[in-house]
């Protein structure tokens, strides 16, 4: 696949996600991945708009996985928070929390915030920028719920559900970008690239 944009670097991204590969390699871009050891948006982070965690936490992800790339990288950190009532839902640790998780969800609009840090250690390139989308789930009966933990797929998932999965059939619309609820908004980071691009070009047109 040809991508649409050409970045003389090797590209790291600073997750294991498989949602968040399968976006980046759709994009047409060769990387290698290098999952960060630096933790998702905590409670420490709580007195921060919910925008500043994010990205504060895509950053930190970013510099971690730098750290082991210092020349000649190109690093892109992410992380994903879902938000109801200005509250942080993260990834449920087990399917109790879970079924809590999607019963709070259910019949109500939500937020979904993806932070993206775009870090070059070597040029001294640093971009970090987020994307927010509202989220829309139907009303759902307690079985509904039950069944859909049942499946499994709420495991390693902010907010306990996958929106490009089974949920899907839960979500009746929404106002964003659709992929940043997947975990990656391909169009910020599209623009990030070109940002980027357009900067390491004039470092050789002497600009």
């Amino acid at each position: 696949m040809t991508p649409l944009i050409s970045i003389n670097r090797n590209i790291i991204l600073a997750s294991a996600s498989p949602r968040r590969k399968e976006l980046l390699a759709r994009m047409g871009l060769s990387f290698i991945v290098s999952p960060s050891g630096a933790e998702d948006s905590t409670k420490e982070l709580s007195a921060l708009p919910v925008s500043d965690q994010v990205c504060f936490t895509a950053e930190k992800k970013a510099e971690d996985a730098a750290s082991r790339f210092p020349s000649e990288s190109l690093v892109i950190g992410a992380d994903t928070i879902v938000v109801l009532d200005n509250k942080v839902l993260g990834k449920p640790r087990n399917r109790v929390e879970a079924i809590s998780m999607l019963n709070s969800l259910q019949g109500r609009w939500h937020r979904v915030l993806t932070g993206v840090a775009l870090l070059d250690p070597e040029r001294g390139w640093r971009d970090i920028s987020y994307a927010s989308t509202l989220v829309e789930m139907m009303e759902l009966s307690m079985s509904q719920i039950e069944k859909y933990a049942d499946s499994g797929e709420y495991m390693d998932k902010a907010g306990g559900y996958g929106i490009q999965g089974l949920a899907a059939a839960f979500i009746p619309r929404l106002e964003g970008c659709y992929f940043n609820v997947v975990g990656l908004p391909v169009h910020l980071l599209y623009k990030m690239l070109l940002k980027y691009k357009a900067f390491a070009d004039s470092l050789h047109t002497g600009y």
